[in-house]
């Protein structure tokens, strides 16, 4: 009966998913979930992406906490516009309450939506939530054991991002087990090392962005033909 259960909410959960990718596709807009544990650098490598990219594209944000408003105070301080979702306890984000808060942007005045998916290495990646695709980052103080222990999370990603990257000579972690752990399962990552505090590996990612929101908006961006 629990398998019942299971299977019946993850096929209305895709349903949704695919009304919002209707929704967007229509649009123009692209969605980007960004995933990973607590304390990662979800948020700070989100303000990094707005930094480099807010010239290019109209970005908004939605913040997925279980309780609190902290890290949207710090999108907002950017200017941008910002949605938080709390999810009262729950360990991820559906796709139905991305549903209900796509409303509250102006979707013909944006680009680019950018979700902070709830900090967890398991439930945020069995639920899609309409994005074009995913961000999932590991942090170096996480450990090097992340992707062998958690494999759903990083073998549907599009981009890993490896976090902290500075930190990579006071932890004991070997970027080679998890490059070689993560293409094993998903031989199609993308993999970025990446630091936000000195901006290292920043415009790689940027550039990997700014080709894969630009197949969604590219009619946006042309015009009809």
């Amino acid at each position: 009966m629990e398998i019942k259960v299971v299977k019946q909410i993850l096929a209305w959960n895709e349903d949704v998913s695919e009304s919002i990718r209707r929704l967007t596709e229509s649009k123009h807009v692209a969605i980007i979930n960004i995933m990973g544990s607590p304390g990662a650098g979800k948020t700070s490598l989100i303000k990094a992406v707005i930094s480099g990219l807010r010239e290019e594209y109209r970005i908004g944000v939605i913040e997925g906490d279980i309780a609190g408003q902290i890290d949207a105070e710090a999108i907002d301080s950017l200017g941008i516009p910002v949605v938080q979702l709390q999810t009262d306890g729950a360990c991820h984000i559906e796709a139905m309450s991305i549903e209900k808060i796509l409303p509250s942007f102006d979707l013909d005045a944006l680009d680019v939506l950018l979700v902070e998916n709830i900090g967890n290495l398991v439930c945020p990646a069995e639920f899609n939530i309409g994005e074009d695709f995913r961000v999932s980052i590991l942090s170096i103080p996480e450990g090097d054991d992340k992707v062998a222990k958690y494999p759903l999370m990083f073998a549907t990603t599009d981009a890993l991002v490896l976090n902290k990257y500075d930190m990579l000579p006071y932890f004991d972690f070997d970027p080679v087990r998890v490059e070689n752990d993560a293409r094993d399962i998903n031989p199609r990552v993308e993999i970025f090392p990446v630091s936000s505090k000195d901006n290292s590996g920043i415009p790689e990612l940027l550039c990997w962005l700014r080709k894969n929101i630009d197949k969604k908006i590219k009619t946006k961006r042309e015009g009809p033909v």
